[in-house]
């Protein structure tokens, strides 16, 4: 496999993540999750999120090297995640990783998280290509892109309201069932019915732009109702058809996406995609349909450091790379 060698840094949100790539070939892919520093909360608390990126980017960056067999002076250029994401999580391995490339005099690549998750299906087949459509969903993020070529993204629709994941994540917490939710949901469905009960479908109307807002209430108020009369339904059944309502919503929108648009691949991308009913369904969808489905391993789905090497090779191969007075954007639109 040949391509430029990157190491590639995210610290987006609640995940140091430090990996090696060439090209499109993970040489070595390290993590350090902080799911049991933020479970007692319920969700990510931004100022120890970036305390413990801090804490760990170090010595994960010299696992990630001595994984991959891969001296500092054998780099090629370094990469990070720019955006999206929260501002103190971003700043710490976008700083580590500028500072690393200056002191290599390497050149330096900013990438946009999302980017990021568009790369992440070459890592597990190289064959991948645009144009195709897109799904990305996780915690953060719910969106349909439309992929005309690399560095050509149109965002066709996306949440008007809560992303998936972070559906996933209020309506396990309100049920009791942990967090992070969409793990937490996927294992609770195990054999349930998803047709036991019929939870709302938000913006019918719209061909690709995605509600869960009304879900949550929907199922909330729901349980509510039935705990006061005494009549909880099993949870399996519950977990399966909130699921259902989600998975639904997402495979309906980037069906149109591909029907609309005349493509014949999907990709995918974030952590909603490591959901196994998800992944069943689009692949039910895509083989109706003749279409080439292309869905990352569950562990590049997340949000992980060698889409962003990936990403960050890709445009270093083109000798495209960042200005040392790059930024952070907290705020970063695909495509922009």
């Amino acid at each position: 496999m040949s391509g430029p060698t990157v190491l590639a840094f995210e610290t987006s949100c609640d995940e140091t993540a430090v990996a090696v790539v060439q090209g499109t070939e993970i040489l070595s892919n390290v993590l350090s999750s902080q799911v049991g520093l933020h479970a007692r909360f319920g969700g990510v608390v931004p100022e120890v999120a970036a305390r413990a990126h801090v804490e760990s980017i170090r010595a994960l960056t010299h696992k990630a090297l001595a994984d991959a067999s891969v001296h500092p002076d054998d780099l090629d250029g370094v990469a990070a995640t720019q955006g999206p994401g929260l501002i103190g999580a971003l700043l710490v391995g976008f700083s580590y990783a500028k500072a690393m490339a200056w002191a290599r005099q390497l050149p330096f690549i900013a990438i946009d998280h999302m980017e990021g998750h568009l790369f992440a299906p070459v890592l597990d087949d190289p064959t991948f290509a645009p144009p195709a459509v897109v799904v990305l969903a996780s915690g953060g993020h719910s969106q349909i892109v439309l992929m005309r070529a690399w560095g050509e993204y149109e965002v066709l629709g996306q949440t008007i309201d809560d992303a998936a994941g972070e559906a996933f994540d209020k309506l396990a917490r309100f049920m009791g069932l942990g967090y992070p939710g969409g793990p937490a949901i996927d294992d609770a469905s195990e054999g349930g019915d998803p047709a036991a009960f019929e939870f709302p479908r938000a913006l019918p109307d719209r061909r690709y732009d995605l509600s869960f807002s009304g879900l949550k209430t929907s199922v909330i108020t729901f349980i509510r109702k039935h705990e006061a009369a005494g009549t909880l339904p099993p949870l399996a059944d519950v977990a399966a058809s909130l699921q259902e309502a989600i998975v639904d919503a997402i495979v309906i929108r980037t069906m149109n996406a591909v029907e609309d648009h005349g493509v014949t691949r999907i990709g995918a991308g974030g952590g909603v995609l490591a959901n196994r009913r998800l992944r069943e369904r689009l692949r039910e969808e895509a083989s109706t349909r003749g279409i080439d489905l292309y869905l990352p391993s569950p562990v590049l789905c997340t949000d992980n450091g060698a889409m962003i090497g990936a990403a960050g090779a890709y445009w270093l191969e083109r000798g495209m790379y960042s200005d040392w007075s790059s930024q952070v954007d907290v705020n970063l639109k695909l495509g922009r």
